[in-house]
């Protein structure tokens, strides 16, 4: 056997490995996409990373996320996420291809990937499971998982576990710890103003978190509350 068949031979075999390999990790990924359909997800891949900050930074763990059923969650914050992040959500099945164009668009406005496009599935997606990183196989893996979720759970149980599972504030995560922390009171209690501002602070929450109710959070607030009587949510 000639040296370029041999390397012919051993790079289809490396090939085969890797397509095995990523077969198997994908496979992994699914298989706790599934478990997760009818159980609660303890920690995500996002609140690890976030933990490990913290600890490095000498502040502790994360703040105790108890979890909320999705019928305890207030119809307002349900309504006020899904009018602030994705007032598709209902509809579409995991992208929101018009938002994306027009993230783009933006993106290509200012030289740089600033805008935001993802939907509430795409969201999970990244933190169930991957990190902040931007790259091409961060995206991909992304929409992999999107077409799991969506695939595989009902929107109820998806919006359930990103309420339950999204950042609000430095190591506070989900909704019941987000307004025991910023109201001190139980998540069924929430105004729908309350409901609004939480949603609000969604892309930036540990910003708002040290700032508090800054000129652009009301004003976001205010944007969401008249976008709630717009928005379907699942029943």
């Amino acid at each position: 056997m000639s040296r370029l068949h041999r390397l012919i031979h051993w790079g289809l075999r490396l090939l085969v490995w890797a397509l095995l390999l990523l077969v198997l990790w994908e496979g992994w990924i699914f298989a706790q996409v599934l478990w997760w359909k009818g159980h609660n997800p303890e920690k995500t891949s996002f609140m690890k990373i976030r933990a490990e900050s913290r600890l490095a930074a000498g502040k502790g763990d994360l703040l105790p996320h108890p979890w909320v059923a999705y019928e305890r969650i207030p119809d307002s914050l349900k309504r006020a996420v899904v009018a602030a992040e994705d007032s598709g959500f209902v509809a579409h099945h995991g992208f929101d291809w018009e938002g994306m164009r027009r993230a783009l668009e933006k993106d290509i406005h200012r030289g740089k990937p600033v805008a935001g496009g993802s939907t509430i599935t795409q969201q999970l997606a990244k933190n169930l499971f991957l990190s902040g990183q931007r790259s091409l196989w961060r995206k991909a893996q992304e929409a992999i998982i999107t077409v799991m979720l969506e695939a595989t759970w009902s929107k109820r149980r998806i919006l359930e576990v990103y309420l339950n599972v999204i950042e609000w504030g430095d190591g506070l995560f989900g909704c019941a710890a987000a307004t025991r922390h910023y109201y001190q009171e139980p998540v069924g209690d929430l105004t729908t103003s309350q409901a609004a501002r939480l949603a609000s602070m969604i892309p930036s929450p540990r910003y708002f978190d040290r700032h508090g109710e800054t000129e652009r959070l009301l004003e976001k607030t205010d944007t969401i509350e008249v976008r709630m009587t717009q928005v379907a949510i699942p029943h």
